[in-house]
C-alpha cells in the first residue's frame, strides 16, 4: 500500500511539471523588441500609417512639420520599443515646444498587438495631454484607432 501511495505522490508530481502546450485562447502580452534603429529616423511609411498620431489633434495645433514629425517619431517608439510606463521625449531644434510620449503595458486583439499610451505636447509653460490606443500591423507599422 505504502508502494502504491508513494507511485501515485510520485505520478502527480511529475505531470505537474509538464506541459501540453499554449491553450489556443490564452492571450500573452507581447513585449517591445529591444532597441530602435541606429540610424534615428522612422521610415516615412510608418510614419505615414500612424495617421498623424495623437498630434494631429488639439494638442499639437500650434505645431511645426518639422515638430510633428519628432512628435510622431516619439511615439512609434515608444509604442515600438519601450516598455510600459517609460517616457519617450522630444524636443523642437528651434523652439521651446517639446514632449513626451508615454506608453501602458502591450495586449494582444485577436492577432495584433495594441497599447495604450498617452502624449503631452509642452508650447511653453502650458502641457496639453491626449490619449490614444494604437495596434501594430503586420509590416511594423502602428494604427491609432479611433
Amino acid at each position: 500500500m505504502k508502494i502504491r501511495v508513494a507511485l501515485v505522490s510520485a505520478l502527480l508530481a511529475v505531470s505537474g511539471c509538464t506541459t501540453l502546450g499554449k491553450s489556443p485562447s490564452a492571450t500573452v502580452a507581447p513585449q517591445p523588441a529591444a532597441t530602435p534603429p541606429s540610424s534615428g529616423r522612422i521610415a516615412t511609411t510608418v510614419i505615414s500609417a500612424m495617421g498623424g498620431g495623437l498630434v494631429s489633434g488639439s494638442i499639437g495645433a500650434g505645431l511645426s512639420d518639422p515638430e510633428k514629425r519628432k512628435a510622431l517619431e516619439a511615439e512609434y517608439k515608444a509604442l515600438e520599443y519601450t516598455t510600459g510606463g517609460q517616457k519617450v521625449t522630444w524636443k523642437s531644434d528651434r523652439s521651446a515646444h517639446y514632449g513626451e510620449v508615454v506608453p501602458a503595458q502591450p495586449y494582444r486583439v485577436g492577432s495584433q498587438d495594441c497599447r495604450q499610451y498617452t502624449h503631452t505636447v509642452f508650447t511653453g509653460a502650458a502641457g496639453a495631454t491626449a490619449r490614444g490606443t494604437a495596434c501594430r500591423n503586420a509590416d511594423g507599422s502602428w494604427t491609432p484607432l479611433t
